[in-house]
């Protein structure tokens, strides 16, 4: 390894480490100790101090113990003296640069709180406001799902600026073509690649996955921030284990840094501190290199390496593996375009929203029905508009396939809304029958058309379902009677789905699914799927996993047959026992379907909601991760999903989808249990008011069934209060039947 690397990178760390003492100084000369600092909406304190070192920072006094242990890791300066090799000292000097570099980032919050758009997912363009700092908790669990099932294979930090916009703009719309996220933070003489990203046209922010972190180098903290909250939030690694942080992040968060321009000293530090995550530092400069393998898969930092070949480079250095499916359209194609916006300012044409009807639907035809690749726009195209046009739009897919079934369609008809996301200046919004289309200029610019819509549905259906599928046929039309036809038609179907999974029990099936996807981030995690326990992370309910199991006997969703009962009221098998102890690893033995406070099921951090028993209220709550209040158990979302997101069994706390709050046999053993079903429902007795109205219809219709229609009514919400002591009156007012239930905890 070169002197003149170790030299310039333990510089660097004292350089950075003197630089946080002194605005660690001016700040309690300033505030008083007791001043609190941290970053908005966040659980895990500063989380790289946090996660590394077990050091909890609250407020500016806090910040006084991560900056003395950073000064005491930095080695002496590298002299002549010195033997090789001189990695060891070279990490040492990289973490403390990267532990002040977060001490600095919390400064800024204290300092400038206005600086960085705290909860944002996308820049605030017209306010000229760009920087999103710190990802807050909803944002990291609602992204890192996407690491769990790999539709994001890494992220690539890119620090400094590329020599102009357009190099800019091929680098990274190359990675978001490769699914990937990309982190923007630094400059280069003032100069930032958000900036050259806004320039070129490209739209960024979490929705994009090009993320600008902030405008200085201590901001690519956000970075590795986000990679360690991953770490504790889904894979349930304590904070202080830095062994095992560390691990988690090279094996299982791909990532990497990308230096564009002349690195200087500071650069050369954060590079370094990289290294301790198994991240390798890939430059576009002539700057000394680290090629022997040690702690990075491969090589540690590469230099010197073309604009046009930096992107292959760095996924071949980091040792990932990407699938990039080239569909055959103009526009590029991918995940990371699912976010895009297409606003006024960008639109040519759009279909459905309200200003005309969309209507979408997936069915089984017979093999000799339909032709496969056939694709067909009955009725106008893009090319027939003017810009500002609109048109109805109706989206016809028929499949067939000897392994086909009617289960399937729906899981087929739900794959419409992210599929069509996916190409690069088109918008999708909702599903069925009320689906919305906008269409950019951008995209028609390069020839877009509604046609290509359907040879993307041809294309991802035979990709991601060939096991299943043999044929596949869409049909796109415009004309209005048409597409009141076909939606008269679909409302029918949806009808008939609908009344088949809602009238599904239980007791009806001997066959549960298994759900292990967010094993990635929470190895002890298994989520058992029965028709009346929707996943809790909302996204697959019983029929899906049965589909899933079809389509890929080897994946996430696995057959579980429930076996002997063991408790009905709580809703416990054999069967499924002797698999969650064989998938969890020995971690979990057993679990209860129906309730939260006799060994409920496990939670992960992707949950919808997490309910909490309140024990004054003779009830529970649950909330829902979009709302970042208090809550009356003391704890929000945020604080609750980290507490028992780690894959356990956690008496008093359970995660759930927002679904399964109207199943019937929702936490049914905590109720009364003579009255068997929707028992549950009569417990609840507080959720937020945005959760209240989302729901709203299937409580109703569920409340009618217990007996008490005004049941919603009685429950609070952060409008009455957001304390066990504030609800109270109130549902002693509104006579919630929990107040007269047998004591929770002891029934």
């Amino acid at each position: 390894m070169s002197k003149l690397v170790a030299f310039a990178a333990i510089q660097g760390g004292y350089n950075i480490v003197s630089k946080a003492e002194g605005q660690l100084k001016q700040a309690l000369d300033t505030y008083e100790a007791s001043t609190k600092i941290g970053f908005p909406n966040t659980a895990y304190y500063l989380p790289v101090i946090y996660s590394l070192t077990g050091i909890k920072c609250e407020t500016l006094e806090d910040l006084q113990k991560p900056v003395q242990f950073a000064r005491k890791l930095l080695p002496p300066h590298i002299k002549g003296v010195n033997h090789l090799p001189y990695l060891g000292s070279l990490l040492d000097a990289g973490m403390a640069a990267l532990f002040c570099f977060e001490v600095q980032e919390a400064l800024r919050y204290l300092y400038e709180p206005d600086f960085y758009l705290a909860t944002a997912e996308e820049v605030d363009e017209d306010n000229n406001k760009i920087w999103l700092g710190a990802a807050d908790d909803v944002i990291l669990r609602k992204r890192g799902v996407e690491f769990v099932d790999g539709s994001a294979p890494g992220f690539a930090a890119i620090v400094g600026a590329a020599p102009d916009a357009e190099t800019a703009k091929m680098i990274v719309e190359d990675y978001q073509q490769k699914n990937l996220y990309i982190f923007l933070a630094a400059n280069q003489n003032g100069t930032t690649c958000a900036d050259q990203l806004r320039e070129a046209g490209v739209q960024i922010g979490w929705n994009t996955r090009i993320v600008p972190f902030g405008p200085d180098i201590s901001s690519a903290i956000f970075a590795l921030g986000f990679a360690n909250r991953a770490a504790m939030s889904f894979g349930g690694v304590q904070p202080g284990d830095y062994k095992r942080i560390l691990m988690y992040n090279k094996n299982r968060i791909f990532a990497f840094v990308n230096a564009l321009g002349d690195v200087n000293a500071e650069w050369a530090a954060a590079a370094a501190g990289c290294v301790n995550w198994g991240f390798p530092t890939i430059a576009d400069t002539d700057i000394p290199e680290i090629l022997p393998t040690g702690v990075c898969t491969y090589e540690h930092v590469v230099s010197d390496v073309p604009h046009e070949e930096i992107v292959q480079k760095s996924i071949e250095v980091r040792g990932l593996k990407v699938s990039v499916t080239k569909v055959d359209i103009p526009c590029a194609f991918g995940p990371a375009y699912e976010g895009e916006r297409v606003r006024k300012a960008d639109l040519f044409a759009q279909m459905g929203g309200g200003k005309t009807q969309c209507t979408e639907l997936v069915k089984m035809a017979d093999m000799n029905a339909i032709e496969d690749s056939k694709v067909e726009v009955v009725g106008k195209d893009v090319g027939d508009l003017k810009e500002g046009d609109t048109l109805p739009l109706g989206i016809y897919a028929q499949v067939a396939g000897r392994e086909m079934q009617e289960d399937f369609e729906p899981i087929l008809e739900r794959q419409i809304h992210h599929l069509v996301n996916y190409i690069q200046g088109v918008m999708h919004i909702g599903q069925r029958d009320i689906s919305w289309v906008r269409v950019g200029k951008a995209a028609v610019e390069k020839g877009f058309t509604l046609k290509d819509i359907g040879v993307v549905l041809h294309a991802k259906f035979h990709q991601d379902f060939g096991k299943i599928l043999d044929k596949v046929q869409v049909t796109l039309y415009t004309g209005k009677e048409d597409v009141e036809k076909l939606t008269e038609r679909a409302r029918a179907e949806y009808k008939t789905r609908d009344e088949r999974v809602e009238n599904m029990r239980d007791e009806d099936v001997e066959t549960y699914y298994s759900c292990t996807l967010c094993q990635s981030f929470a190895p002890n995690h298994v989520c058992t799927v029965s028709p009346e326990r929707t996943g809790l992370c909302g996204a697959y309910n019983w029929m899906d996993c049965k589909a899933s199991y079809e389509i890929n006997p080897t994946g996430p969703n696995q057959p579980i047959q429930k076996g002997e009962c063991v408790d009905h009221r709580y809703g416990q098998w054999k069967g499924v026992n002797d698999f969650v102890y064989k998938a969890s690893k020995g971690g979990i033995d057993h679990y209860n379907f129906y309730s939260i406070v006799y060994d409920p099921m496990t939670t992960c951090g992707c949950c919808e909601c997490v309910a909490s028993v309140l024990p004054q209220c003779n009830g529970v709550m649950t909330v829902n991760r979009d709302y970042q209040g208090e809550t009356p158990c003391g704890m929000t979302f945020t604080t609750l999903a980290g507490t028992v997101g780690g894959g356990a069994s956690t008496p008093g706390f359970v995660g759930h989808s927002k679904f399964n709050v109207t199943q019937r046999k929702f936490i049914r053993g905590d109720g009364p249990f003579e009255k068997d079903e929707h028992s549950g429902l009569l417990r609840l007795v507080w959720m937020p008011k945005m959760l209240k109205d989302e729901i709203k219809e299937r409580f109703e219709e569920r409340a009618k069934e217990v007996g008490i229609p005004d049941l919603l009514d009685r429950v609070a919400d952060e409008t009455v209060g957001t304390t066990e002591a504030d609800i109270l009156p109130f549902l002693k007012e509104k006579k919630h039947p929990a107040l007269d239930l047998e004591p929770i905890m002891g029934g």
